[in-house]
């Protein structure tokens, strides 16, 4: 059976130390294992403003005039990693959501050096620094290969970006790198689904088979509330189009199922959700260090 959303993934844990600059250690447990290590200026970032950090290693010799006193113990909910960045959500009802944002920069002069900076923030932090990533334009150009099944009549298009024809296991769509698939979209029109509704068993297995991938989406051509609407769900009625959509929504929890308005919106969803997934996990290969470990993962 698939795991309780609200199961504890680790374990949070503060102590207070006599250390001036560093006056707390935060410990941060994925499962059993302590994951890193850090000290920090304070217990929780104040409003608007990130606390830097400085990471304690395994190796460090014991401080024995540092005596250490624990001031809260908490189950973490859900741990994220996107590239140099971890989000956690804790198990309280205030002061639940942080990110931990882990870089490893050179030093000036000095070739093959490199230090570390990590930054304590939350999420009233982050609204005060405004993103400066671009939404991807219908003109860029990307480096990846979508390959569309070759049984796709009036495939969708994807400017400024290789595509190849061939067998897909699961999906419509792949995004490939080499050999390995790294996200896949299955394609649907409203008519396909509805044909779809009358075969729920083969539906059940299909959808089951799509999520099993991590990067993943149903997308559907056509808005919700056209399953709603008798003149457009013939021979099926609106309430049972409601109630099988209910179903798959529930039967699937991981499943990823997008309604847009038309082909041509569900087309560019599809591109740029391409594009993201290819991006994040560029952005998270080129944040591995020497190690070939993410900055968080240098403890061991």
């Amino acid at each position: 059976m698939p795991q309780a959303a609200t199961e504890p993934q680790g374990e949070w844990v503060l102590e207070k130390c006599e250390n001036r600059r560093f006056p707390y250690r935060l410990q941060v447990f994925r499962g059993d294992k302590r994951w890193f290590t850090l000290r920090v200026q304070d217990r929780w970032p104040a409003a608007n403003r990130n606390i830097f950090c400085m990471r304690e290693l395994d190796d460090a010799p014991p401080d024995t005039d540092d005596p250490l006193d624990e001031v809260e113990r908490v189950a973490i909910l859900a741990i994220q990693a996107r590239g140099p960045r971890v989000s956690l959500i804790l198990d309280r009802p205030r002061y639940k959501r942080c990110d931990f944002l882990f870089l490893v920069k050179p030093y000036k002069g000095r070739p093959g050096r490199n230090y570390e900076q990590i930054y304590w923030m939350t999420q009233a932090g982050m609204t005060q620094q405004r993103s400066k990533a671009r939404l991807v334009s219908t003109r860029t150009t990307h480096d990846f290969v979508v390959k569309i099944a070759s049984d796709e009549r009036y495939p969708w298009r994807f400017p400024g970006t290789e595509t190849e024809r061939g067998r897909l296991p699961v999906g419509d769509y792949a995004l490939v790198d080499a050999d390995s698939t790294v996200a896949v979209v299955e394609r649907k029109t409203l008519q396909n689904l509805l044909a779809e509704f009358g075969v729920m068993t083969a539906l059940h297995e299909k959808l089951l088979d799509l999520a099993n991938h991590e990067q993943h989406a149903f997308v559907v051509e056509a808005p919700y509330e056209d399953f709603l609407d008798p003149k457009k769900t013939r021979p099926y009625s609106a309430a049972f189009c409601a109630a099988a959509i209910g179903q798959l929504y529930a039967t699937h929890p991981r499943l990823r199922l997008v309604f847009c308005s038309n082909r041509k919106t569900a087309n560019e969803w599809a591109r740029n959700f391409f594009a993201a997934v290819w991006k994040a996990r560029t952005e998270r290969e080129a944040s591995r260090v020497a190690e070939h470990q993410a900055p968080w993962e240098l403890e061991s």
